[in-house]
């Protein structure tokens, strides 16, 4: 039995039905709910526990997990008048002990219709009353609730009576019949109406009532209370004919139009029960039993009225008061049963719920248990307790204890009671088996029969069952130089020991034997004692008469007419199977009453076993094992022992032996495959199942129980534990959080099988876990820069032709494979069809010549989707200006830059220059410098091609090639005196997948001249600047 050591509500499970349901309708999966496995609820013993009258409304089914309804549920006559109804049960499972809270909240079902207190309503009306008279009139009651309940009310059409109906504070409505047009009596002595009330359901229900009006002559006065609302006051326990409270109301009118009566206007079908009003007296009187803790307020309406039909109304409010009539309950929970004695204190064995039905003090419960017995009550959350233990168990001394748990309240005066709860304590193997005896004599005669009683041992053990079942053998041991165990033996069940030869007192007087006692348990426990065996002398040498000689001599010759007799004398079983070769696992003892060679006898076996017979002393064989036992393979051992006589013709008999090979732990667990693999999907839920391991064990019971746990670990630094768990039963391993595959793409765990065995063994496995990714990283724009952040412009010379490049929208995606293929579309321009951009390189080119009635300013939206399903993009902004002057640009003199970055483009411009001159004086050695001069640039233009003015985030990474930073690119670069400011941006990889960060160069016109030659350089003189290799940024 597995003990927890502490419990509480794990967590709370909510569901709604409507009310009605047919039995064995499904409420909710609560294995679902709860993420078990639905085998888990019968392993772990699950059940619904509720208290009351709620037992018999719902229960699981264990086969899969639902909760059913097992009845079905009026939800007015469950809950009455309550807003809400809700039944309350709890999950138990053990194993470990586990508290689940389930609330089913029963919802309304428009099955009752509105019904009027009476069918009939009459009115005796004054033919004098005038117009706008107003007669109170009875509310409907529906026994639903929320929109189930009265909505409407309606009057049938008539000449001179209308319907007003109004709400009022408290949620009622005040129904009045008016008159619209005055009565006369002598055209019209009677009406009668019909006056309907409709609920608000799907489909509705209505209710009628007859309201029959006689008209009479003049009352013209409606009672009045006293008092517009009253309000009282009651003890549950007040007696029937119990005078609560006395309304009053009076009316002006003289005679018979002056005379009151009062009753109900309003009022529950609960609340009619327990009151009644005298129509007379007013006096509202108890005539049924209170329960505070069934209802702790009544509301209800009184009418009163005169002789003739006016009438007012009151308002009755009747609070309950508690009185300490509830005795408290205990519930029984969960218990562990039996308890091991050898649990420490302190440990929780049970769980203990009380309940007490009254309110405040008189609801507030203490528990205690008797005295002298080792355990205690722990309260835990509200009307908790936890069973635990306070000291050491022994169950040698007390092996079951009868607790009473006693409740008491703290009502006045307080109330009690008790339960009995039967704790079983199971024996552990910690008392080895005790002699009678310190040592113990045994006296023989001589020439005593093979197989005669010496004397018994007797050895008891307290614990129980095979803990307590006690096993006698002799331990090794030497008599005149031959084995103890050919002298004695002892029955290893009785503890008896027979002479296993015939003794002779010439030759041996007296020896010594050990004889152990040990138990069954695991591990065995044991304890020796001592036996000395005298032998005594029998006159059995008659006078030897030395002289003279004796002269008759008769001789009887032997005749071969006895077959060999086999005895076992002892034997060791069951037998350990890691015992070695050559052990001796019993002593066999061979008769044969004949003489000489008919007397001689040899034993053998049978082939095909790993034992042989040894022979010892004379007529004695021990058998031996020669070779390693595995009861793996073979666990018991039929061994036929055939003894022959050398007779003639010889004679032979056979006995059988049965051996049992006892279990050793001597086998590890085995994993069913070398290694484990689990492939699950990034954005995995917790909870996931990954994959399964399987080890085997051939051991048997607890040797061959295998339970698996993660050996300790990181991840990323983490524990492995916070990443993924194994179940110790059945070796699923579950996802503990949900994988990110950008941030890990996979890692390893030990899963270790270890068995229960003592000392237990183990195994190892590796399971490699690997994340696939999922298309949930949209591509990121890496250039321009995201807007927000700079202004990105791009300035484009007007002579630019078809197909000249002039800027470059640069992505990455941290996604993978596919996910990360990137394509790039131009979704919106200023001027559409007048650039164009690479579906794969993302470079923006001229579809055409620019003319000059295209627009100076230029806007491109880019976008950028990768290849996932579904895809995920981004967009940006290019800004690009058509001039040849940055002159004709003056906004761009406002766009500062960085001093710093500045000097590191200067100090980029002079190597460039230095690297670049050595290789122009290479190619004019070559092909000379007239060759060089008549080469025309591409482009003249007064300006330059691109300025791009924005900062380049660091050491971006393509991921595996599918982004578009491993392309070869190179760039022209046209520089012209007439720029003021020119901007490189250059990027050179450290390896194939990382950008470093941009180095931006700038400078003004002359630090260009002073850097590349004379400074009258026409715009025909040009340099290039080539960049192989890796990606660079368009100039």
């Amino acid at each position: 039995n597995v003990v927890s050591r502490k419990s509480k509500i794990l967590k709370n499970m909510a569901f709604s039905v409507p009310e009605e349901m047919r039995p064995g309708s499904i409420v909710g999966n609560i294995a679902k709910d709860l993420g078990l496995e639905v085998g888990k609820l019968s392993s772990r013993k699950a059940r619904i526990d509720a208290e009351g009258t709620y037992q018999h409304y719902c229960d699981i089914d264990l086969k899969n997990g639902n909760l059913v309804m097992k009845e079905r549920i009026d939800r007015e006559e469950l809950c009455g008048e309550k807003v809400s109804c809700i039944l309350k049960f709890e999950l138990v499972l053990e194993n470990p002990l586990e508290l689940h809270r389930i609330s089913v909240l029963i919802q309304d079902v428009n099955d009752n219709s509105p019904a009027f207190p009476e069918d009939s309503v009459k009115f005796e009306i004054s033919e004098s009353a005038v117009r706008g008279a107003r007669y109170r009139l009875n509310e409907a009651h529906d026994a639903d609730s929320g929109q189930n309940t009265v909505k409407q009310y309606s009057l049938q059409k008539n000449d001179h009576f209308v319907l007003s109906v109004q709400g009022g504070a408290d949620g009622s409505r005040n129904i009045e019949l008016v008159l619209d047009k005055e009565l006369d009596r002598e055209k019209e002595r009677d009406i009668n109406l019909v006056l309907t009330a409709v609920d608000g359901g799907n489909p509705q229900r209505s209710g009628t009532a007859i309201i029959n009006v006689s008209v009479l002559d003049a009352n013209d006065n409606a009672p009045v209370f006293d008092q517009a609302v009253y309000t009282a006051s009651l003890p549950e326990n007040s007696p029937v004919d119990t005078v609560v409270l006395t309304v009053r109301a009076t009316d002006v009118d003289e005679g018979v139009n002056g005379e009151v009566t009062y009753e109900f206007s309003r009022i529950s079908e609960t609340a009619k029960k327990v009151f009644t009003l005298g129509s007379t007296t007013g006096e509202i009187k108890v005539i049924g039993a209170l329960d505070f803790e069934s209802n702790s307020k009544y509301e209800m309406r009184i009418f009163a009225k005169d002789a003739y039909g006016l009438s007012t109304d009151s308002r009755v409010t009747i609070d309950i008061t508690d009185v300490n009539d509830n005795v408290p309950a205990v519930y029984l929970k969960s218990l562990i049963n039996s308890v091991p004695e050898n649990i420490p204190p302190g440990t929780e064995v049970g769980i203990i719920n009380v309940q007490d039905r009254d309110s405040e003090s008189n609801g507030q419960v203490s528990c205690s248990l008797q005295q002298g017995v080792p355990f205690k009550l722990v309260p835990s959350i509200k009307n908790y307790y936890s069973l635990v233990s306070t000291g050491q168990l022994d169950r040698e001394v007390v092996s079951d204890y009868n607790i009473t748990i006693t409740a008491t309240d703290e009502g006045s005066p307080p109330l009690s009671s008790s339960k009995s709860v039967q704790l079983s304590v199971a024996d552990i193997n910690d008392n080895p088996p005790v002699f009678e005896e310190e040592s113990y004599s045994a006296y023989v005669s001589e020439n005593n029969k093979a197989g005669s009683t010496l004397c018994s041992v007797a050895a008891r053990d307290p614990d129980w069952r095979q803990n307590g079942t006690v096993i006698y053998s002799l331990l090794a041991g030497e008599v005149n130089g031959a084995p103890v165990s050919s002298y004695v033996s002892v029955n290893g069940d009785t503890g008896v020991i027979h002479a296993v030869r015939s003794f002779d007192y010439e030759q041996l007087r007296s020896f010594k034997v050990q004889v152990m006692a040990r138990d069954n348990g695991s591990p065995p426990l044991s304890s020796n004692v001592t036996v000395s065996v005298f032998i005594s002398d029998v006159n059995d040498n008659a006078p030897q008469i030395l002289y003279p000689a004796p002269e008759v001599i008769i001789d009887i010759t032997d005749v071969n007419d006895n077959s060999p007799v086999i005895y076992m004398q002892s034997t060791m079983n069951p037998i350990p199977e890691n015992i070695p070769p050559g052990t001796e696992v019993g002593i066999i003892n061979v008769q044969d009453e004949d003489s000489e060679s008919n007397g001689q006898v040899r034993c053998s076996l049978q082939q095909g076993v790993p034992f042989k017979l040894v022979p010892s002393i004379k007529n004695y064989f021990s058998l031996v094992s020669t070779g390693q036992l595995d009861r793996e393979v073979v666990s018991d051992y039929n061994i036929t022992i055939t003894a022959t006589d050398e007779g003639s013709p010889p004679l032979s008999s056979s006995k059988s032996v049965q051996l049992s090979v006892a279990d050793i732990n001597d086998n590890p667990p085995v994993f069913e495959e070398e290694s484990y693999s689990a492939y699950v999907s990034e954005n995995n839920k917790a909870g996931s199942t990954l994959c399964s391991v399987a080890a085997r064990d051939p051991d048997w019971r607890q040797n061959g129980t295998v339970i698996y746990s993660l050996l300790a670990g990181e991840v990323n630094g983490a524990p492995v534990s916070s990443y993924v768990s194994v179940n110790g039963d059945t070796g699923v391993i579950h996802a503990v959080r949900s994988f990110d595959y950008e941030q890990l793409r996979s890692f390893k765990v030990q899963v270790m099988a270890r068995d229960n065995g003592s000392p237990p063994l183990s195994s190892n496995v590796t399971v490699s876990v690997f994340i696939s990714d999922v298309n949930d990283n949209a591509p990121q724009i890496l250039y321009p820069a995201p807007e927000g952040n700079s202004f990105m412009t791009e300035l484009v010379p007007k002579a630019a032709h078809g197909g000249s490049l002039v800027s470059k929208v640069i992505a990455v995606d941290a996604d993978s494979g596919q996910n990360a293929w990137l394509s790039y579309h131009i979704v919106k321009s200023t001027d559409p069809g007048l650039f164009t951009i690479g579906v794969h390189s993302g470079e923006i080119r001229t579809q055409r010549d620019i003319s000059e009635s295209d627009s100076m300013k230029q806007n491109l939206i880019v976008s950028v989707k990768d290849n996932g399903q579904p895809s995920l993009s981004a967009t940006c902004s290019v800004y690009l200006l058509i001039s040849d002057n940055l002159a004709e640009v003056p906004e761009l003199k406002d766009i500062s830059y960085d001093e710093k970055n500045s000097k590191l483009t200067s100090y980029l411009i002079i190597a460039l220059v230095s690297v670049s001159t050595f290789f122009l004086t290479f190619i004019i050695i070559i092909l000379g410098v007239r060759f060089c001069r008549r080469r025309k640039p591409r482009l003249l233009f007064d300006g330059a091609v691109a300025i791009p003015s924005a900062y380049l985030p660091p050491n971006y990474a393509d991921v595996d090639g599918t982004g578009t930073l491993r392309s070869t690119y190179n760039y022209d670069a046209y520089l012209t005196t007439g720029s003021r400011t020119s901007d490189f941006k250059f990027v050179s990889s450290y390896n194939d997948n990382t950008l470093p960060a941009d180095q931006t160069l700038r400078k003004s016109p002359s630090d260009f001249v002073d850097a590349f030659g004379d400074g009258d350089s026409s715009p025909e003189s040009t340099h290039s600047f080539c960049r192989h290799g890796s990606s660079v940024f368009p100039f």
